[in-house]
């Protein structure tokens, strides 16, 4: 019996996972939000939430888990975002320091903010535990629109992200 369990466990292991790497997160259209929030990280994101706010895709731009070394004006030359920009309508958040922080940080400036819709922009790989975090904070009636960046995952980048997913699912459902 216990050898069943096992295996069993196994095989949905393995399907979750083929499922996961082969069916990652994609773009999302032109659909408009009040906000567009960006977790630092892996490359692209920023760029894709910057070129997002220029297009009129969303009014305001928190991008959170910014190192506390970086300045506004190093931020804005780093990614070619004008003053004017930078002054209307990027927020850089500094209190989280990984996903969960992330998150928690997000819901703050939703909530001071009084953002009822954001798209979500992070990695391929990333999005999936982003979303799972963020909407165990996020207040019920914010509508949250995943919009993934194309990436080039390794094995070893998947494999771990997809375990760290499961465990946020698990911490969720507790």
């Amino acid at each position: 019996m216990i050898r069943r369990v096992i295996s069993a466990l196994l095989v949905f292991w393995a399907l979750g996972f083929l499922w996961f790497a082969m069916a990652l997160p994609q773009p999302a259209g032109a659909e408009q939000t009040d906000a567009i929030v960006v977790p630092t990280g892996a490359g692209g994101r920023i760029g894709r939430g910057v070129e997002l706010l220029r297009a009129g895709a969303a009014g305001k731009m928190l991008v959170t888990g910014v190192d506390s070394d970086v300045r506004p004006a190093e931020f804005a030359a780093e990614f070619g975002v004008e003053q004017e920009l930078m002054d209307c309508c990027i927020t850089l958040g500094f209190s989280a320091l990984d996903t969960r922080g992330n998150a928690r940080e997000t819901a703050e400036w939703v909530t001071q903010n009084e953002v009822a819709s954001l798209r979500l922009v992070t990695s391929d790989w990333h999005m999936r535990r982003t979303a799972v975090e963020l909407s165990d904070r996020l207040p019920g009636d914010v509508e949250v629109l995943h919009d993934a960046v194309h990436t080039e995952p390794s094995l070893a980048t998947l494999f771990t992200e997809y375990h760290k997913l499961i465990a946020a699912w698990l911490i969720a459902l507790g």
